[in-house]
């Protein structure tokens, strides 16, 4: 048989969303997203899923020691915040008034920017 590319799927998130965490230890939070890891259906959530990183001393931190650091969320445990309610909402896509394919809230059926 041939080997099967694991090719990523389109995502609902994108970089400079307000989501809500849905799942997980940070479960009911909500953040912005700083960066969307799209080979590996993660997203890096502003402020959320804190790491301690040990850290030894260099040019940018001359003391070193323990900083919090995001770590990476799956994109399953993230919704996004509807513009309009500020409820966690589904994500659909619509042709907009120009003809161009837009991404719209479920809930109250605002365009998301």
């Amino acid at each position: 048989m041939g080997n099967k590319v694991n090719t990523p799927s389109k995502l609902k998130i994108r970089t400079g969303d307000l989501v809500k965490v849905i799942a997980g230890d940070s479960k009911g939070q909500q953040g912005k997203v700083l960066s969307v890891l799209i080979d590996k259906n993660r997203a890096i959530v502003e402020g959320i899923n804190l790491v301690s990183k040990h850290t030894k001393p260099n040019a940018a931190n001359p003391n070193g020691g323990i900083i919090k650091k995001e770590a990476a969320l799956h994109i399953s445990n993230l919704m996004l915040v509807d513009p309009k309610s500020g409820k966690a909402t589904r994500v659909g896509r619509k042709l907009n008034a120009d003809g161009k394919l837009v991404r719209v809230a479920k809930i109250s059926g605002e365009e998301i920017k």
